[in-house]
């Protein structure tokens, strides 16, 4: 099989490489071809995967390309991880909207309706010549808003498109862990949007255990998420939210806390540092990636951990592995027939009650041979499905905005989302997007009518 890595100079490709080099089952990815706009970039990563490759028996080929046409010709399967902008187009995400007094974080709230605005067009060019060029492949979208870019694919590939993260597999893996169990043997009862979902229900040989976890206080001091929200505040939801509703729950706490550099700020600063150190000595990328991920991994999310004085991130966490994983497992499921149980970003149907049949939820779903079906789940309470349907209308909205290049609707995007407090301000993040973000000034010449 043939496996396309769209963003393939991207600094996280290599975790795909090397769970490929994991991977004995059959059919096997026998050739990886990368994409990206970089050449540079894609040949610093091109290093690191012969090294990771060193050693190995028939470890998949590697071709890199610039040319998307010739990246997704005959490929079985397409994994889109692309940043429209970079990591500097991330930074302005981020920067903006702290200046304004707003959360400044890549997928939720201003920065994510901002990164989604500039990508969708991409996306869409992305998914058409995927449709033109290699109708059977499946995608399998990285790229965030996960859920917004995939739902916006959606359009032009169906069911073809399905969206990963390693979130709420995070969240399952450290809730089943504090009660000592594996794993693989709890069934999960999670469900949301990408980035905004809770785990209601874990259950364990036909029993609900995830009320004895919210009952047990040592037991939940070894789930981050608990430490971070705090005990009281898990008990009174009566579950476990995923890290990213931080921004929802304490959000003048989350913008107090990046008081000095984002986190894109930071990101760019070290891989800046990995590209440019790989080109002068490309025989020591692979020993660089390393360090240089370490770092990224334990500084995740580390505002929100600071703020709740939670700790620093557990090992175990920085070992288990993440999308990548997730994104083997899948393709495995369909390339082998495997049946699986795994959370995905799909079309929603009837699966999530409240929310429009062509919205894409992050939920259980059944994987096989034949494709993703999602699966049905419980009614969401009033204080979650309402945070639910506000964000799915900014979502939807953002994706008629980026389509039609309206400034209005785009404005519209801000002001509806529950962190943006006011149609004034909603003006002022997209002006200040379009000065920042030639990307995103492209898709958005014309100003918005005021008021």
């Amino acid at each position: 099989m043939r496996l396309a890595v769209l963003g393939g100079g991207g600094f996280r490709v290599p975790l795909v490489y090397g769970a490929l080099l994991r991977d004995k089952g059959k059919p096997r990815v026998e050739e990886v071809v990368l994409y990206d706009v970089s050449a540079e970039r894609l040949e610093a990563i091109g290093h690191v995967l012969r090294q990771l490759a060193a050693g190995h028996e028939a470890p998949p080929e590697v071709r890199i390309t610039t040319d998307l046409d010739a990246a997704l010709r005959g490929a079985s399967f397409v994994f889109s991880a692309i940043r429209v902008g970079g990591l500097a187009g991330r930074t302005a995400d981020e920067r903006v909207a702290l200046d304004l007094g707003l959360p400044g974080q890549e997928t939720t709230g201003p920065g994510g309706i901002a990164y989604g605005l500039r990508t969708i067009p991409v996306a869409m060019r992305v998914a058409e010549r995927v449709a033109a060029l290699a109708p059977e492949a499946w995608v399998i979208n990285f790229t965030n808003p996960a859920g917004m870019i995939t739902e916006a694919m959606r359009q032009v590939l169906g069911d073809r498109v399905i969206g990963i993260c390693d979130s709420p597999i995070g969240l399952i893996r450290r809730a089943a862990a504090a009660l000592g169990l594996d794993p693989a043997r709890v069934s999960p009862d999670y469900v949301g949007l990408n980035h905004l979902g809770w785990l209601r229900g874990l259950t364990h040989q036909g029993r609900d255990v995830l009320p004895d976890l919210l009952a047990d206080d040592a037991a939940l001091r070894q789930v981050e998420e608990a430490r971070v929200f705090g005990a009281d505040w898990v008990r009174t939801l009566g579950a476990l939210p995923n890290e990213y509703l931080y921004y929802y729950y304490f959000t003048r706490e989350s913008v107090a806390a990046i008081s000095g550099q984002t986190r894109g700020e930071s990101l760019l600063r070290r891989q800046d540092r990995f590209y440019a150190t790989v080109r002068a000595r490309p025989g020591q990328a692979l020993a660089e990636w390393d360090r240089t991920r370490r770092e990224r991994d334990a500084t995740y999310m580390a505002e929100a951990r600071d703020t709740a004085a939670a700790g620093a991130r557990d090992a175990a966490d920085l070992e288990a592995g993440g999308y990548e994983g997730i994104a083997l497992a899948l393709m495995a499921a369909i390339a082998r027939g495997e049946p699986s149980t795994m959370i995905l970003n799909v079309r929603n149907g009837a699966a999530v009650p409240g929310l429009p049949a062509d919205a894409v939820v992050e939920i259980p779903c059944a994987v096989d041979g034949a494709g993703v079906r999602p699966l049905a789940t419980r009614p969401l309470p009033g204080r979650f499905l309402g945070l639910v349907q506000q964000v799915k209308a900014v979502e939807q909205t953002a994706i008629e905005a980026a389509l039609t290049g309206s400034a209005r609707l785009a404005v519209a995007a801000f002001a509806l989302h529950p962190l943006v407090d006011s149609v004034a301000t909603a003006h002022k993040l997209l002006d200040g997007y379009r000065a920042r973000i030639p990307e995103l000034a492209a898709v958005f010449p014309g100003r918005a009518p005021a008021g």
